[in-house]
């Protein structure tokens, strides 16, 4: 939602010092909100959510984010604001359904435009390996809106893969997307090297980190890498460009032939700090 038409509801109700402390958008998965409050603009949070409940009538839950995304699962702790007491909701994306509990897995409505474009460039009989596959978004509208021959879905959060396993079937696409649980790194290893044409990296914290497993993962002949990292640049930086220098340094000490085709960023996730993405066209033999 625009911050605009939010500060116009509670121009009425909050001083306009406290209003320009409004968070610039806030989240809305299925029927659950979640919003983000500076600690000074706390008790000012139920007149906030009972804002955003007239604004959006299908919100029937407002959670306030108390934590940022941490830990092995990529959680953040929710703490209840207004209306039903619920974590749990749907959210429909290009047709497709994902069950999803926000206070378990980690989930974000703002990568609808990425995930669809990464589902645009797949060919027909690809074989695709996602990494970091959460509850199966990326891998679900990839075998929807494509022809992958086999996307092979992995994620080391057993609830993340409880809801994988239910959003596959509730979108009848089990017989193209294998769920697997446990890290990428030891499922690469153990059964999945070689067998990729498209290796996808969804989770910016680590992906660096586990860039050789997504190379051993690729065909004897190659194929792409879709990489994606956090970046902070100041005004006068690129953090595109600081992102390929430092993913260069990385598969140079691989000894890896590539060519980076793309950059964007994807969104902005804090004052000077860039989620980007790259597609990494690699070369192998």
């Amino acid at each position: 939602m625009k911050k605009g038409r939010l500060r116009d509801l509670l121009s009425s109700k909050l001083t306009l010092e406290e209003i320009g402390k409004v968070f610039n958008s806030y989240d809305v998965v299925g029927n659950i909100a979640i919003i983000r409050l500076d600690d000074s603009m706390l008790s000012k949070a139920e007149i906030i959510a009972e804002a955003i409940m007239q604004t959006q009538k299908r919100v029937k839950t407002v959670l306030r984010q108390a934590s940022p995304v941490e830990g092995t699962f990529r959680t953040r702790r929710l703490m209840w604001v207004r209306g039903e007491k619920c974590t749990e909701t749907e959210y429909k994306e290009f047709g497709c359904r994902f069950r999803v509990d926000l206070a378990k897995v980690y989930f974000s409505p703002r990568l609808s435009h990425e995930r669809m474009r990464i589902a645009r460039k797949v060919a027909y009989g690809e074989v695709i390996v996602n990494m970091f596959a959460g509850v199966g978004t990326y891998s679900i509208i990839i075998a929807k809106y494509a022809n992958p021959r086999k996307v092979y879905s992995i994620d080391i959060s057993p609830y993340a893969f409880q809801y994988m396993v239910e959003n596959i079937k509730l979108n009848k696409v089990g017989n193209v997307v294998e769920p697997i649980l446990g890290d990428a790194r030891k499922v690469i290893e153990d059964s999945l090297a070689g067998v990729a044409d498209r290796v996808l990296m969804p989770l910016p914290e680590k992906a660096i980190e586990y860039a050789d497993s997504a190379i051993s993962a690729l065909k004897p002949g190659g194929g792409w890498i879709h990489y994606y990292s956090f970046e902070h640049a100041r005004r006068d930086e690129d953090p595109i460009k600081k992102s390929i220098e430092s993913l260069d340094e990385k598969l140079k000490s691989l000894g890896v032939d590539y060519e980076v085709t793309f950059g964007r960023i994807v969104r902005e996730t804090g004052p000077n700090w860039y989620q980007v993405a790259l597609d990494i066209r690699v070369k192998k033999e």
